[in-house]
């Protein structure tokens, strides 16, 4: 069969009739091709081929973005929607991006709530799946998603590229769910109220739909019936998307045009970054530095603040203006002793001294000795270590000045 690109076109043909001796005009070649045209489509537009699923057999994926208003703001969310072939159970879950962590993270999230997967998985070429496309079915599969398919025990199938209807059923459930569920336009405080509500909906279409095949039962009873047959969920696939990244003077890494904050120790060198889904986690020769809840923004810096102490100790004054430390909110009574020393001249040096405590001693048990001291009436910080080690020692003496 020969490609678009090399088919004659209408004259070309025209002229090579001429040359093999037919006499006619241009006009006839083109109704005929017109009719023929027209004939051949009439016989193949309408015809496909009924296919079975058993149960457990397989599931499909896809994406679709979808408008909505979060908190006020109109954002494009996007969608991951998995189907169950033969008990046709949907699931949907809504993201920022559509990128490999989100993959990692839906699956999981879709195999918890239904037990279990099924043996094959069918999906388009997608880039975070697919790296290379072949002849028939042959994929060179990403090597991180070929993991979580080994993981959970699927075996991955790629549909033929520009044939949809290999994957029929997930793309008639992107047409469900936005007509159904995103019309008219939803308004939610937040994404997780966003997931949670299409949760609900999910699992209220399947009990009160009946099964297109088996139509004397729902879809959710035919899911029930289905479960058993699944592979059993093996627990969550360890799911983030790594990248190297440097560490700047002022302690924080850049990914996805954000900020985030890592511990001082780390400045200087390289770091690894495990993007997933709703956190960052920050790691230097597999040690953790930072973690932090995902930021979706542009421009955005995200602090820790408690990765910045041991550079107050040597710079006690930035805990009046530093950046990290706006609005910082603190457990109770290291937040009045800190209140108390705002009024004191060498208060910065004393609060920093007690905050770097917290390293050794733990933040609940520097707590507990910010709250004896403020029920003694004092708030130095001679105190609060005097109390820590007493603590730590209880046959120690205690002297200090109150």
């Amino acid at each position: 069969m020969t490609t678009p690109r090399e088919r004659l076109t209408l004259i070309r043909i025209f002229e090579e009739l001429r040359g093999l001796g037919y006499e006619g005009g241009y006009d006839a070649v083109r109704r005929f091709a017109k009719g023929w045209s027209q004939n051949r489509g009439a016989m193949t537009a309408e015809a496909y081929v009924p296919l079975y699923y058993a149960p457990g057999e397989a599931y499909q994926f896809d994406w679709s973005h979808e408008v909505v208003v979060i908190s006020g703001i109109t954002v494009t969310v996007k969608v991951a929607h998995i189907r169950l072939c033969h008990s046709r159970m949907m699931f949907a879950r809504a993201y920022m991006r559509e990128s490999q962590e989100m993959v990692f993270d839906a699956h999981d999230r879709a195999f918890a709530f239904f037990k279990g997967t099924c043996t094959r998985r069918i999906y388009d070429n997608m880039k975070t799946a697919v790296e290379a496309v072949f002849t028939g079915k042959e994929r060179h599969y990403n090597r991180r998603f070929l993991q979580m398919c080994s993981h959970y025990l699927v075996q991955p199938v790629a549909c033929t590229p520009a044939s949809g209807w290999e994957k029929g059923q997930v793309e008639n459930q992107v047409g469900l769910v936005r007509e159904r569920f995103f019309t008219p336009r939803l308004r939610v405080k937040s994404l997780d109220e966003l997931n949670a509500w299409l949760l609900d909906k999910c699992v209220a279409y399947a009990k009160a739909h009946r099964h297109p095949e088996q139509t004397d039962k729902t879809i959710w009873e035919m899911f029930e019936a289905e479960r058993p047959h699944l592979v059993p969920y093996v627990g969550r696939f360890d799911g983030f998307h790594s990248v190297p990244a440097s560490v700047s003077k002022t302690c924080t890494v850049r990914f996805d045009n954000n900020k985030y904050s890592v511990l001082a120790t780390a400045v200087g060198r390289p770091v690894d970054v495990h993007a997933y889904a709703e956190r960052i986690v920050i790691r230097q020769d597999g040690v953790v530095v930072g973690e932090h809840a995902r930021a979706f923004g542009r421009g955005q810096t995200v602090y820790d603040p408690w990765h910045y102490v041991p550079v107050l100790a040597r710079k006690p004054g930035a805990l009046r203006n530093g950046a990290p430390f706006k609005d910082w909110v603190l457990p109770p009574a290291m937040a009045a002793i800190r209140r108390k020393l705002k009024g004191s001249d060498d208060g910065d040096r004393q609060m920093v001294q007690i905050l770097s405590c917290v390293p050794d001693d733990g933040l609940q048990a520097v707590e507990a000795a910010c709250r004896e001291a403020v029920d003694q009436g004092v708030h130095s910080a001679a105190v609060v270590i005097n109390i820590l080690a007493r603590r730590r020692d209880p046959g120690s003496v205690a002297n200090f000045d109150g």
